[in-house]
């Protein structure tokens, strides 16, 4: 829900309203039913509505509190807003719309930046203190909504997502060599705070900054589960986990039902989404909207999973819709997913997501989508090397089943300039691993995954493309209290039944047996994957540009090898090389940056 953008001043100026401008226009897909832009002193807001909760006007941002005398934007929902609202009533606030907006700048009043403790939901936000100047940007737990930021001496700008910073114009846009080293090794994973700009960092999730009018500043991160067992816990067997995570996902998607339109699903047919649906189906909801997407195959691999989410949607009589992609619309699909992407994505299924938002989008305002269950329950199938080894070598034993390629490897693609002078992917799987907490291999494995590798792909990836049709979308999977609870649970839980065991025991109380045991699925788009005819030359076309050539990240040589053998090169996890080099170069010559 929604697109915010603003600058604060730190050398007495004024800030540069015209740039904030500029950035809340770039941001129009994300919020198409409203615009507002708000300066006071050192300090400029901009904001794009997208119509959920409150559909009045009274719901229209920059949202000021004249009793605070605070000034807020917001991206996202508070799915409890309704419960705090009345807790703050009670308290002595008085509102004057029916948004979940007011209800942050309310409780902001009444807590300060502790107020993100309280809040179940999706968020990132800007509050200002009219009366002090200081600025809070804060963002939800598991990083659903983006936040990027770009500063010098003078300023501090901030957006919901990296084009529109550039849309402000004044950034650094020449590459950061340790993000291009994660981008390449981590399956096109950059994590927080870095981009692979330079000069465009973005608040990592759980995180409250505080920016004072002198441009001092500090930040907090201020949730994090600790991956341990749990007292609470002790003494449960398989049956009462199992119980445990159907009533916490029952109660997450619940609380994702809460809006003035029509919430729909995106079904794939696999477990995570068909929970949705049973659960949506048992919480009452009628006529219940849900969508599915395929493609042609090529290269003998099937490009649809429709028997499945067929099946599921006839089981729980959902208003379904099939859409069939074919192979020669994906050229021209590419390019417009590209344009939406915040950062380079390189997963297949990027490009499904953005064609499916674009027809789902036309239905609904609102999905449930299943994205952050592998990651929390332990589904992929490296988690069982992974919990194999003592907790001292799982640095090492990610790298080797994670990693895209050996640190090694990147000196033989990579120019001299752009090359990182030190093994940063390694770097940053040290560092969260030797974070307090993760009792075993698999807990600190899991823990990286669920807050820095998800955050900076699946969810990045959904929330793009989503919100580039002005579509929210909500994952349940994701609910903070589900996550604490799974971190808590048994490892041996997890990865029983080839992965997400108390998951898949959790779905044979409310789904088809079919459903929860058939082979895990993925989200395939098989001309991507093959590089099929119309895909290939796109490539062919960004590779051999005059801006990559001038801009020279990658040898010349390893570019032939590639476009030689175009399906040949496999990255260690899979995935074709040639894609994930030339799909950086689409996305720097999509948005001009040279």
């Amino acid at each position: 829900m929604c697109g915010l953008s603003g600058e604060i001043r730190f050398d007495g100026g004024r800030p540069d309203v015209a740039a904030v401008e500029r950035m809340t226009d770039r941001l129009e897909a994300r919020g198409p039913d409203g615009r507002g832009v708000w300066s006071q002193g050192a300090v400029a807001l901009g904001h794009r509505r997208l119509k959920i909760i409150d559909l009045s006007e009274r719901g229209a941002q920059p949202m000021t509190d004249p009793q605070g005398r605070l000034t807020g934007v917001f991206n996202g929902c508070i799915y409890n807003y309704q419960e705090l609202r009345r807790e703050l009533e009670d308290l002595g606030h008085r509102f004057f719309s029916t948004s979940d907006t007011e209800v942050l700048l309310k409780a902001y009043l009444q807590w300060g930046t502790g107020c993100v403790d309280r809040f179940f939901g999706m968020f990132a936000f800007a509050v200002v203190e009219q009366d002090t100047g200081r600025v809070v940007l804060a963002r939800d737990r598991l990083g659903i909504k983006p936040l990027y930021l770009t500063e010098d001496s003078r300023r501090l700008r901030f957006a919901s997502s990296l084009p529109a910073l550039l849309a402000g114009g004044g950034v650094d846009t020449s590459l950061d060599p340790a993000a291009l080293h994660q981008y390449l090794s981590l399956h096109a994973t950059v994590a927080a705070p870095r981009t692979v700009l330079a000069g465009v960092r973005k608040l990592p999730p759980a995180t409250v900054l505080t920016v004072e009018p002198d441009g001092s500043r500090h930040d907090h991160r201020y949730w994090q589960p600790s991956y341990t067992r749990r007292p609470e816990h002790e003494g449960m067997d398989a049956a009462d986990w199992r119980d445990a995570v159907l009533e916490s996902l029952r109660t997450a998607v619940r609380r994702r039902m809460v809006a003035d339109v029509p919430v729909g699903v995106l079904l794939s047919g696999g477990l995570d989404s068909s929970l949705i649906v049973a659960l949506l189906a048992e919480e009452g909801q009628k006529d219940l909207a849900t969508f599915s997407v395929g493609f042609e195959s090529e290269g003998g691999e099937q490009g649809d999973e429709f028997s499945y989410s067929d099946l599921v949607a006839r089981r729980f009589s959902t208003d379904h819709r099939q859409i069939m992609v074919p192979s020669d619309r994906l050229a021209n699909a590419l390019d417009r997913a590209v344009a939406a992407m915040s950062e380079p994505m390189i997963s297949h299924d990027t490009v499904a997501f953005h064609l499916l938002s674009e027809q789902v989008s036309k239905e609904v305002r609102v999905v449930q989508s299943g994205q952050g269950a592998d990651e929390v329950f332990a589904g992929y199938h490296w988690y069982p090397d992974l919990a194999a080894v003592q907790r001292e070598e799982e640095p090492e034993t990610y790298a080797q089943v994670y990693f895209d390629r050996p640190h090694a490897d990147l000196a033989r693609m990579l120019q001299p300039h752009v090359l990182a002078d030190h093994d940063a992917s390694s770097a940053l799987v040290r560092e969260h691993m030797a974070e307090d907490g993760a009792e075993t291999a698999l807990d600190a494995a899991l823990r990286l995954d669920t807050h820095v590798m998800l955050v900076d792909d699946p969810v990045k990836r959904v929330d793009n493309m989503t919100m580039d049709w002005g579509l929210e979308a909500r994952v349940p999977f994701l609910d903070h209290e589900l996550v604490e609870l799974a971190a808590a649970c048994p490892p041996e839980l997890k990865l029983a039944q080839d992965g997400k065991g108390v998951l898949k025991d959790a779905g044979r109380q409310v789904l088809p047996r079919e459903v929860v045991d058939r082979p895990k699925g993925y989200f395939p788009v098989p001309a991507i994957r093959h590089m099929a005819g119309p895909v290939l030359d796109r490539v062919r076309e960004a590779l051999s540009a005059p801006e990559a050539r001038a801009r020279g990240i990658f040898r010349e040589s390893y570019v032939s090898e590639l476009l030689a053998a175009p399906d040949a090169h496999r990255t260690k996890r899979g995935a074709n090389t040639l894609w994930q080099v030339a799909l950086l170069e689409i996305w720097l010559q999509t948005h001009g940056i040279h």
